[in-house]
């Protein structure tokens, strides 16, 4: 099974000049923790929740005036639409991250692929469960 068979379509974005209030207000309103970091279709970091905290708030940034850029992970770990899913459960198991972005040939991204995505693969039960035990693993 293709990993464009089973990720999140259309998947929400912010851009590099939003503030950190504008990000989180988005997450709110959507119940997402992650957001793809874009400039035009090119995906340029990631920014989560835990980004907004750890990084941000803990550090004093004002979230009025902070920008995306200042806090977002720059390393964009991501798959193509047409891999297999066990591709992608692998890139997630040894990155040990619970969402994966996904780029079409073009690496525009189309997607992203999630944990919960690769319970619904029927194929190999045991495949979600391997992922979130080594995603658990402390580095």
């Amino acid at each position: 099974m293709l990993v464009k068979e089973i990720m999140t379509h259309n998947a929400e974005v912010i851009t590099p000049d939003d503030t950190l209030e504008q990000a989180a207000k988005k997450m709110g309103e959507l119940n997402i923790g992650p957001l793809p970091v874009c400039e035009g279709n090119r995906v340029v970091g990631i920014l989560t929740d835990r980004d907004i905290t750890v990084r941000a708030t803990a550090e004093g940034c004002d979230p009025k005036t902070t920008l995306v850029s200042e806090a977002m992970s720059h390393d964009i770990i991501s798959c193509h639409e047409d891999q297999d899913v066990s591709e992608a459960a692998a890139i997630m198991k040894e990155k040990q991250i619970r969402r994966l972005l996904v780029l079409n040939q073009a690496d525009h991204l189309v997607g992203i692929v999630s944990l919960a995505d690769l319970a619904t693969v029927g194929a190999n039960e045991s495949r979600p469960a391997d992922v979130l035990g080594k995603i658990s693993e402390p580095h």
